[in-house]
């Protein structure tokens, strides 16, 4: 976890200049966004290096943070405009009174087509065969109460297991592999493009997001309420070039997958063999649904509709 005074420094940076856009010169919109390091959140790379952004007339400065829960600390905290974060993120800060608002999604799981983009992954030579086997054992997800333990604990309840026997403990994707390497966990849930990696020494016990739903949206590009009020015109030239780029993504993986490359500097061979993120083209609040129930079974609150969570 970073400090607000870290994050604002990460995020901070000169904003509008003026572009030619359909011919003619337009200054365009300052916009401060936040993401991680992952496929599904990776969006806005492509509508910057694409050009969708200042076609909608956005000057987007885009930063990298570790999670939802420090984007979320800047949100607040006015370092950042607009930022990334799963529902179930989205869902527990809601509990808590804060009053953020999806204003687009960013990324959508569907099976079977994504299936292998996720795992639960243990050692090559791990005894662990089962979801049994996982008692007593050290689980690492991205963040605690987030998406990677909550979908971990329901393939392990769905499949024999006792979630609540498991100790889960929090490392960011790129060390997961390592930490299982090392011994220091006996499991770990990555996602791509983490979860190539981490299978060079790695085997997989189970596969993707089918215990929480078949297709449920995953990913969100949220921002504070009073701030969606008061830019409605950037929210709207916001969602217009995230349906773009969607759209363009979906259609295009191997283009995407080169400006992914270069964003997450990864090797291109590894982002043109691994299972890629789908992203979402329209808000669907009975998408969102599926992972907000499964967040409110494991982190103890009740559910609501996912509509409490869009723009109102």
């Amino acid at each position: 976890m970073i400090t607000r005074r870290a994050a604002v420094a990460l995020l901070f940076g000169a904003a509008s200049a003026g572009v030619a856009v359909a011919g003619r010169t337009q200054t365009l919109a300052a916009i401060r966004l936040a993401t991680v390091p992952t496929d599904g959140a990776s969006a806005p790379y492509y509508a910057k290096d694409m050009g969708f952004f200042a076609k909608a007339g956005l000057d987007v400065d885009i930063a990298s943070m570790p999670g939802a829960g420090p984007i979320a600390a800047a949100m607040t905290g006015g370092a950042i405009d607009i930022g990334f974060s799963p529902v179930d993120v989205l869902a527990a800060i809601h509990e808590r009174g804060i009053p953020l608002a999806v204003i687009t999604p960013a990324s959508e799981y569907v099976s079977p087509a994504m299936l292998r983009s996720v795992a639960l992954v243990v050692a090559a030579n791990s005894p662990i065969k089962s979801a049994k086997d996982l008692s007593g054992k050290v689980v690492a997800s991205n963040a605690l109460h987030s998406l990677g333990e909550e979908a971990a604990k329901a393939w392990i309840d769905h499949n024999g297991g006792d979630s609540t026997s498991i100790k889960w403990v929090e490392f960011p994707f790129p060390a997961m592999g390592a930490a299982l390497d090392a011994g220091r966990v006996d499991a770990i849930f990555p996602v791509e493009p983490f979860l190539t990696g981490a299978l060079k020494n790695g085997r997989v016990l189970g596969y993707g997001y089918d215990s929480i739903a078949k297709h449920f949206v995953t990913g969100t590009w949220f921002a504070t309420q009073q701030w969606a009020k008061d830019h409605a015109d950037l929210v709207g030239r916001f969602r217009a070039a995230m349906h773009e780029t969607a759209v363009w993504a979906n259609a295009n993986p191997s283009l995407s997958g080169a400006i992914l490359a270069k964003y997450l500097k990864m090797d291109p061979a590894v982002v043109a063999t691994m299972v890629r993120a789908h992203y979402a083209e329209q808000i669907n609040p009975a998408l969102m649904q599926p992972l907000l129930d499964t967040a409110a079974k494991y982190n103890g609150f009740a559910s609501f509709p996912a509509q409490e969570l869009l723009l109102h």
